[in-house]
Formats: C-alpha cells, structure tokens, sequence
C-alpha cells in the first residue's frame, strides 16, 4: 500500500509563507513525476506545480516567482515553498505523484493523491 500525506497547512496572513510537504510511504520502487494541485471552495482543482523526476518544473501562471516546488528523492518527499501568499491562494493543497511498484524486472505505475492540507490566507 502506498500513501502521500501532506503537511505544513495552515492560516497566514497575506504576505506570509507556508512550506508544504508530501511524503510517500509505503511499498514502492520509485517515484517518478510529483505535482502540487489545489482546490478552492467551488472551484475546479488546478495544477499549481510539477516537478519531473529529473527536477523539471512547471507552475501555474499565477504561482510564478512565489511558489517553489522542490524534491528530495532519498525522503520521497516532495516540497512546495510558497512566499507572498494572497488570499487567492487559499484552497486545499493536494499532493498527486506517479509512483511505480511491483519489482525490477515487473513495475506498475499509477497515480496516488493525497488527501489534501489546507492553506487559508488572511487579509
């Protein structure tokens, strides 16, 4: 069984900064491709960054010079650096990975979702 549980929520001002953190757990052989997803109340869920298991990045428009995905493969764990946080940007964050499992010679890969943390910015 796999899991990806995010941490690192919680309520700032604007202006602020929140780090999140997805990390992978169970039996698996490795992580590729890793993307940060949010959702706000009545709104679709949007990507906000992915990171290729080469460190390729992508992000949204409007996360462009605020948000910073990362990753630290020896943690199988995947960051999102998010400064100068907006009241836009509160949602619930949600960490997607493509994860493969199974063995060396016979792996399998799927998508896995996190269950979401939430990030509320006060004005």
């Amino acid at each position: 069984q796999v899991q990806l549980v995010e941490s690192g929520g919680g309520l700032v001002q604007a202006g602020g900064s929140l780090r999140l953190s997805c990390a992978a757990s169970g039996s698996f052989v490795s992580i590729d491709a890793m993307g940060w997803y949010r959702q706000a109340l009545g709104q679709q869920r949007e990507l906000v960054a992915h990171i290729s298991i080469g460190a390729g990045t992508n992000y949204a428009d409007s996360v462009k010079g605020r948000f910073t995905v990362s990753r630290d493969n020896a943690k199988n764990t995947v960051y999102l650096q998010m400064n100068s946080l907006k009241p836009e940007d509160t949602a619930v964050y949600y960490c997607n990975a493509a994860i493969k499992t199974g063995t060396a010679l016979s792996t399998f890969t799927h998508d896995y979702w996190g269950k979401g943390t939430q990030v509320s910015v006060s004005s």
